[in-house]
């Protein structure tokens, strides 16, 4: 059987992994929040309206920050829309994905959801359509503690005490054309800069990201996030990016491979940012917010999501409401190790999105709620991967894909938290037809006992999960053994394991 060995030097971390590791994405799209966290006439709702089955299932994933309101739906939203009385609430047209907004949930509505599920908010601006006078007006709303209109707009709303959201997206994707107020890199740096420096003004110690790629194949990329760099360096403090992976467009094997994909992209991203603060001659280190990722059949998406009627635009429609397989997880395991293994950089990450929009949660109108495939991977590196990520150097076979070429065929990362005394290893097999004898110097770092080993190995990488079968793909317990400092185990073809280590 092949042999794979993993060599962690304790004494040449990467970083520190943020909390904000382990964020998600909540947008008015679809049903991710009508049907999905916000549901008043559903038996299991709370006084707020919102679901507690699917309450119950957020904190279990183990998610820390949620941006919101979008997405795309952002670049056409009125945030005044979504407060106060629901009687005076407008319905609006949404124009990003052809529905009808009935703003019954809006920035309060989100803000109590947050503090009910232990969430950070994140909150994103409209420079679409609008700019930096909106996004004073919602910062003072949000976070204004003088007599002033808006904080005293959200008092007279029932909320007395500021939400003090410290993360600020200025924008979303406006690279992109499909985006409402899609702009050039030069007129949307001016206007993030110019909006930065008037959020500042209001309080210096926010969080702020601008818009980077939406996608490495975009034509603009590099230099999109060059130009932006170079006039907002001092005002911003991360550059985003959003990745998806396609497993329409690809076979099995370049999909376990996905995490050299995003490892790439971000790469891609540090070097420009870092190329742009040494012609500055800066100390600073731009941050890197991964704030939209997940595995999404956007091909298949693609092909029918057009010729809209434009006498049709309904409340809550079924979109984007993918089903997600076995090797998708296995996917999904392997993005969290690209993404762990650049927590020096990577300071902030959310999946997209958190219910039944290429979603980790479904739901049925009025019914049940269950976990998809890719619940698991992310729910037990979230509880088990925190402290300080380490390199796991791998030395052994490689196999094949077309996308990428020969690869490692085993995919790790090791993390440690001197403050617990606890750690994991998160390992993927990316053959589809070899197992692997694992072998893990892990010594150096203190760790003494496994406290829990549990891999995603299907025997049927197309199985995935139903409301009547929820538990079809899970993890389940593997043997692993930690004596003298060396873990050593054996992975199947195709699987995905996470060791917690104490």
């Amino acid at each position: 059987m092949p042999t794979a060995r993993i060599a962690v030097d304790a004494d040449r971390p990467i970083g520190a992994i943020d909390r904000r590791m382990y964020g998600v994405l909540v947008e008015h799209l679809g049903r991710c929040v009508y049907t999905g966290i916000f549901e008043p006439d559903h038996p299991a709702a709370d006084e707020h309206g919102l679901r507690r089955d699917v309450m119950e299932l957020v904190r279990e994933l183990g998610v820390t920050v949620a941006r919101y309101p979008g997405g795309n739906f952002v670049s056409n939203y009125r945030w005044e829309d979504g407060v106060g009385p629901l009687a005076r609430r407008p319905r609006r047209l949404e124009l990003a994905w052809h529905s009808t907004e009935p703003n019954t949930f809006g920035t309060d509505e989100f803000m109590t959801w947050c503090r009910l599920a232990g969430v950070e908010p994140m909150m994103a601006l409209n420079l679409g359509t609008r700019g930096e006078e909106d996004a004073v007006n919602l910062l003072d709303y949000v976070n204004g503690r003088a007599d002033t209109d808006y904080a005293n707009l959200r008092r007279a709303n029932g909320h007395d005490e500021p939400y003090d959201v410290r993360m600020w997206c200025l924008g979303n994707e406006m690279d992109g054309p499909w985006q409402v107020g899609h702009k050039s890199a030069e007129d949307y740096a001016r206007l993030a800069l110019s909006t930065a420096r008037a959020m500042h003004m209001v309080d210096r110690g926010l969080e702020l990201v601008a818009c980077g790629s939406s996608a490495w194949e975009m034509p603009t990329f590099g230099d999109w996030e060059r130009t932006v760099l170079e006039l907002g360096y001092d005002e911003i403090d991360y550059i985003s990016m959003h990745r998806y992976i396609d497993p329409a467009a690809q076979d099995r094997a370049d999909l376990l491979a996905a995490g050299v994909d995003l490892d790439r992209f971000i790469d891609g991203v540090i070097a420009t940012a870092d190329a742009v603060g040494a012609k500055r001659r800066s100390d600073k280190k731009i941050k890197i917010s991964v704030d939209e990722w997940n595995v999404w059949r956007i091909s298949e998406w693609n092909a029918i999501e057009h010729g809209f009627d434009p006498g049709d635009w309904p409340l809550a429609p079924e979109k984007i409401e993918d089903v997600y397989t076995a090797a998708d997880a296995l996917a999904v395991g392997g993005l969290l190790i690209s993404l762990l293994r650049h927590a020096d950089r990577v300071k902030a990450a959310c999946l997209a999105q958190l219910v039944n929009v290429i979603a980790p949660i479904m739901t049925e109108k009025g019914g049940r709620a269950w976990r998809q495939t890719i619940f698991h991977p992310f729910a037990t590196a979230s509880r088990i991967a925190r402290g300080t990520a380490y390199d796991a150097v791998v030395a052994g076979p490689l196999t094949a894909t077309g996308r990428y070429g020969e690869v490692e065929a085993l995919d790790a990362v090791v993390t440690w938290d001197e403050q617990t005394a606890t750690g994991s290893l998160l390992a993927l097999n990316r053959s589809l037809t070899e197992s692997l004898d694992v072998t893990a110097a892990l010594g150096g770092l203190g760790a003494s006992r496994v406290a829990s080993a549990r891999i995603l190995a299907p025997e049927d990488l197309d199985a995935f999960n139903t409301a009547d079968e929820p538990d079809a793909v899970a993890p389940v317990a593997h043997p692993v053994e930690l004596a003298d400092g060396a873990l050593t185990t054996t992975l199947p073809p195709a699987s995905w394991l996470a060791v917690e280590l104490a």
